[in-house]
């Protein structure tokens, strides 16, 4: 197995493609409500990223969209043509992205060797030029416009869908 894309190969590949983005360092964050309190919301559109799979295990999707927004995973099944959904475990999250629960970010993707990984992005992400995401370490966030996040994953060789949720 290659080696990982960690915070630091992450800044080092973002710099490589002259990637435009800024960086926010803070204390490890969990969920969206420390986000908040550690002032990071206030920067741009931040992203909750969710690792799932398909009823057998089979199909895993990585669903990055806006805080505010829920995920109805009955819905989502139907609009990305997939069995019924759930979580993907630790163990699976670290197989296939190379990640640890707390630091799910779309930028994981990278360490998709298999590139089997469904990147599925909330369709109102289009158009934003700050996104922010972990580098895969949820000490840090990053800003990025989506397009060069979605040329990223593009690029990487991993399909794309877009989907529709709500507040």
């Amino acid at each position: 197995m290659a080696e990982l894309y960690n915070k630091q190969k992450i800044y080092e590949f973002l710099n490589e493609k002259g990637i435009v983005y800024e960086k926010m360092e803070h204390d490890a964050v969990y969920t969206m409500e420390e986000m908040d309190a550690a002032g990071i919301t206030q920067k741009g559109t931040v992203c909750k990223n969710l690792f799932l799979r398909d009823v057998k295990g089979k199909v895993h999707y990585l669903v990055t969209i806006p805080e505010e927004k829920k995920v109805d995973l009955r819905d989502l099944a139907e609009q990305i043509d997939s069995t019924k959904l759930s979580f993907g475990s630790a163990e699976r999250l670290m197989k296939y992205l190379g990640v640890t629960q707390g630091s799910v970010s779309p930028l994981g993707i990278l360490n998709d060797e298999s590139e089997s990984v469904i990147m599925v992005f909330d369709r109102d992400l289009v158009g934003d030029t700050a996104v922010g995401v972990h580098p895969n370490d949820n000490t840090a966030t990053i800003w990025l416009d989506f397009k060069d996040l979605k040329g990223i994953i593009k690029q990487h060789g991993n399909e794309i869908i877009f989907a529709k949720f709500t507040k």
